[in-house]
């Protein structure tokens, strides 16, 4: 992905979403052609030239002071996740240096020896890209029962929670708000993206989406900027039925990795649910590890006796 021009469609946006009147300026001029905030009116809200603010957003100026991206910030009106992806796209980590890229993923065995031991609690390890790195038997039954659990061991067959959503059927039918479950997760590739422009493997799930989904460009198209760590979800799931379950998002130290867990309240019809999942994971987990311990019998054949 291309910074420079990614902070472009980003600037413009973002412009194009603030109107004269929504800022306290008065419109002046001939009838607009494009929507939006022109770009002399953002400068003069910013308290910069317009000739610097132009570079800004044809990815010619490189250098941008801290003052000059948290003016624009303020006069775009941006959240704190926007003001934090304008630093990313007007700054990019240089190829080799800054941030580290991420080497072929594995979740280390402490981690996975936790996730297993979260009987009750659905929980998966994730990398940036969301790809699952591993899942416990809850977590795969929650999200995922309809695929192989053993996928997450093999980096050419791992689940991508975000391609998932998009692309997949049942994934799609498992959240009861599909476009607000969509777009919570394309703004948060977003960040993602403005963070590590020279990833290509998540340059190329991106070109997936993007040719795959319609939905996808879309939104995508909008430039969505936020990171979402809590919150809570509505699943209807096909085994147990609704659940509106609690979700956290906790950052793995060293390796860069998420751990992403659930819960239920206490006392609530989507506690029962989440314990009638586990137990019926629970089951088929040992229904196949009897299967793959128990040893064919064989008869010798009568030369060999």
């Amino acid at each position: 992905m291309n910074a420079q021009s990614e902070l472009g469609d980003f600037l413009r946006n973002r412009r194009a979403a603030l109107r004269p009147e929504d800022v306290g300026l008065q419109s002046y001029g001939s009838r607009r052609r494009v929507p939006g905030l022109r770009r002399e009116e953002l400068a003069l809200l910013a308290g910069v030239s317009v000739t610097h603010y132009t570079r800004l957003e044809q990815g010619q100026s490189t250098n941008a002071s801290d003052a000059v991206l948290d003016a624009v910030a303020r006069a775009l009106r941006l959240t704190e996740d926007e003001c934090s992806h304008l630093r990313d796209l007007a700054r990019p980590a240089r190829p080799g240096r800054g941030r580290r890229a991420l080497p072929t993923e594995q979740a280390g065995p402490g981690v996975r020896q936790l996730i297993e031991a979260m009987t009750d609690v659905p929980a998966v390890v994730l990398d940036r890209r969301n790809d699952v790195l591993a899942w416990n038997p809850l977590g795969h039954a929650l999200l995922a029962g309809h695929l192989d659990a053993a996928a997450a061991e093999s980096p050419s067959k791992r689940p991508n929670l975000t391609r998932m959503l998009f692309l997949d059927e049942r994934t799609r039918e498992l959240y009861a708000d599909w476009k607000e479950e969509a777009q919570t997760a394309l703004a948060a590739l977003r960040l993602v993206a403005g963070r590590h422009p020279d990833d290509r493997p998540l340059a190329e799930l991106i070109g997936q989406l993007a040719m795959q989904s319609p939905e996808f460009a879309t939104m995508w198209s909008r430039h969505p900027v936020r990171n979402c760590v809590s919150g809570t979800k509505h699943l209807l799931h096909p085994l147990v039925g609704p659940l509106e379950l609690a979700f956290e998002t906790m950052q793995l130290a060293e390796t860069g990795h998420r751990m992403l867990a659930y819960s239920a309240e206490p006392g609530t019809a989507s506690e029962a649910a989440l314990r009638l999942l586990a137990g019926t994971s629970a089951e088929t987990t040992q229904g196949e590890a009897n299967a793959g311990s128990a040893l064919p019998f064989t008869t010798m054949p009568p030369e060999s006796r």
